[in-house]
């Protein structure tokens, strides 16, 4: 498993996978996110589900528990339980009072038992997970408890015996004495603490922390000193605020935010050529026009009171207007618009074609130079290193082809009668004929060769070169198409909002196999950073576009994926980019490539992303003996397929 450092944390990479799409899937929304933070809460406007840093350092099936428990928590109960017009008039009342943070965060905490018991009763599987998040929380706070009582810390002290007679199983757990003022409150505090499980909306835990605070204000002196549980600050009144009739018609804004300021004409009679006109209050110019259609955008107008046209008599006859038609033999280019807009999203990295993780990276590709003399001397002398590796695949496929040529196709209907006959007595339906000479088979086949070109491949590239030219050869000599492409993301020009990756196709799928092509490869060099994901999304696109039926992607790199603001979720987006292209047929193989003591961690980074289908390089010295197997086995599957 690949630990992403937060805070000096380290957090289990496809854990926090799992822990996505069961916030995706428990929302029913695609635009929810997971995010590690210092408490857990949900923001109702960004749809983040933070998950706390509580449960780290623990044995590893209570951290998932408490991690999935937190997860349950913020996508069930307070993405859809959660009153946040009621926390809005709490959060205006807590800020006029003494005990502030006492208020907070006690209504946080019998907010999100309420929450636990609507969770229970909406998923009862959920019922497991949450008595272990309570187990652990019980434990946490007798330890809390017990060290403020040793500090005279008693706000905090009182806040931890709360939790702890709220989830109390017994009714008989004795409340722990604090002090003499607090023990006198103790039956009124108990009787309103335990009332919140009779709470059915979130304004009656807010009354519950208000009537028990504003008690104890008179009887403790400071707030509270440590932070338990966050209630975050945001604009809680916006959350729940009423759609006007006008949203609700509209699905979506208008995309510009300016306002048209129409100059009346006394003459303004409405002339219509070919096009048929819209109209609505946000249009760019004001028309008499009958029909009206949504727009998702256009110009504000004033037109709104006074800008409605009356009706006449005319209106409802062109309205009833009936005639026929019929298909003319035209063509239909409707749908071109669309088709265009589609593509163009795809043409600037959008969000729908190559991941959310991508919305401000854009491609740049390059071509390669022509090979320079030292170029060209270079590659004959790895051609020379890899020839024995060459000939031995090239016979190998050699025999294949021949003996599938010569190979009788058996146990057929029809054909040439069998000399074995056997089959009549042990068979119901027995096959019994057979046929010669089966056509040669075709390696039906394209590789996608993309290597890393980031800075830490800096004392890996020349051999990873040698096992690239390895490949082109190979597959040259048996005339099957390829193509080498490098990826870096540009760090120096990359910004929030602007990051450049560069593609450097040094061997395109068009001239792969032509004798002289080659020592291009050598022009790869290391770069800056990877972003992964979305390299293989552009890779994917490529290699959709061939027709062949057997289509592979080899990826060679060193590590994780590292660029601009893609250190966290870089992980997750690599993962998906992967698993789209599989679902395209596509079988993407990781070459994974060290130079010396692989990490554990590492390691199994990399099998998050990649699964099985990943081969290890301890030593890239051995690089083209680890290829030959690979690339013997991909062939002979291209062959018999």
């Amino acid at each position: 498993m690949k630990y992403i450092k937060f805070n000096d944390k380290r957090v289990d990479s496809f854990l926090f996978m799992e822990l996505s799409d069961l916030a995706k899937t428990l929302t029913r929304s695609d635009e929810t996110e997971v995010e590690f933070a210092v408490q857990s809460y949900f923001d109702p406007f960004t749809k983040k589900v933070h998950i706390s840093h509580f449960w780290d350092n623990r044995p590893r099936k209570d951290m998932v528990n408490g991690l999935k428990s937190d997860v349950f928590l913020r996508s069930i109960g307070s993405s859809r339980h959660t009153d946040y017009q009621a926390v809005d008039t709490f959060v205006k009342a807590a800020q006029n009072l003494s005990l502030s943070s006492f208020a907070k965060q006690l209504f946080v905490m019998l907010e999100d038992l309420r929450l636990e018991e609507s969770c229970k009763k909406e998923r009862p599987g959920t019922v497991r997970v949450f008595a272990a998040r309570r187990e652990m929380y019980r434990r946490f706070f007798k330890s809390q408890l017990i060290i403020n009582q040793e500090r005279t810390i008693l706000t905090d002290a009182l806040y931890s015996a709360f939790y702890l007679k709220a989830t109390s199983d017994s009714p008989l757990e004795v409340f722990p004495s604090l002090s003499e003022s607090i023990d006198l409150a103790v039956p009124f505090l108990e009787r309103e603490i335990l009332s919140f499980y009779e709470a059915k909306e979130t304004a009656d835990i807010s009354k519950i922390v208000l009537s028990v605070t504003e008690v104890l204000e008179d009887l403790l002196e400071a707030d509270m000193l440590n932070m338990y549980f966050h209630l975050p600050v945001l604009d809680y009144a916006e959350a729940d605020a009423v759609l006007t009739f006008d949203e609700m018609k509209r699905k979506s804004k208008l995309k510009n935010d300016d306002i048209l300021k129409q100059e009346k004409e006394e003459d303004d009679e409405d002339v219509h050529e070919d096009k048929l006109p819209t109209w609505h209050r946000e249009t760019s110019e004001a028309t008499k026009s009958f029909l009206q259609f949504d727009l998702e955008q256009g110009t504000k107008t004033d037109l709104l009171g006074e800008g409605v046209r009356e009706g006449d008599d005319g209106d409802q006859a062109l309205g009833m207007v009936q005639g026929s038609s019929k298909k003319t033999s035209r063509n239909d280019y409707s749908k071109l618009e669309a088709l265009e807009n589609a593509e163009n999203r795809e043409e600037k990295g959008g969000i729908e074609a190559f991941g959310k993780e991508n919305k401000y990276a854009f491609p740049v590709f390059t071509v390669p130079d022509l090979p320079s003399a030292d170029e060209q001397v270079s590659y004959r002398e790895k051609k020379v290193i890899i020839a024995p590796y060459q000939k031995k695949l090239k016979q190998m496929i050699e025999k294949t082809l021949e003996h599938k040529k010569i190979s009788p196709r058996s146990d057929l209907h029809t054909g040439r009668l069998s000399k074995k006959l056997l089959k009549l007595l042990t068979d119901d339906n027995p096959r019994l004929f057979y046929k010669k000479n089966q056509p040669s088979a075709h390696i039906d086949a394209a590789f996608c060769l993309l290597v890393d070109c980031s800075a830490s491949m800096f004392d890996k590239m020349e051999q990873t070169k040698l096992g690239i030219t390895l490949f082109h050869e190979a597959l040259k000599s048996v005339s099957v198409v390829h193509q080498v492409t490098g990826f870096w993301e540009d760090t120096n020009e990359a910004t929030e909002t602007s990051q450049p990756n560069h593609f450097k196709t040094v061997i395109d799928f068009g001239s792969s196999l032509q004798k002289k092509r080659g020592p291009e490869i050598l022009q790869l060099q290391p770069e800056e950073d990877n972003r992964d994901g979305y390299a293989i999304r552009h890779m994917t696109k490529q290699l959709m576009q061939r027709s062949e039926s057997q289509k592979f992607m080899l990826v060679f790199s060193d590590g994780e994926p590292a660029a601009s603001g893609y250190e966290q979720n870089g992980i997750i987006d690599t993962h998906e980019a992967v698993l789209q292209a599989r679902k395209r047929g596509i079988e993407v193989i990781n070459i994974f490539l060290s130079n010396g003591e692989i990490d554990e961690g590492q390691q199994k980074t990399i099998q998050n992303i990649y699964g099985k289908f990943s081969i290890v390089v301890p030593d890239i010295d051995t690089l083209p003996e680890v290829l030959f197997p690979v690339l013997k086995k991909l062939l002979q599957k291209s062959i018999h397929a």
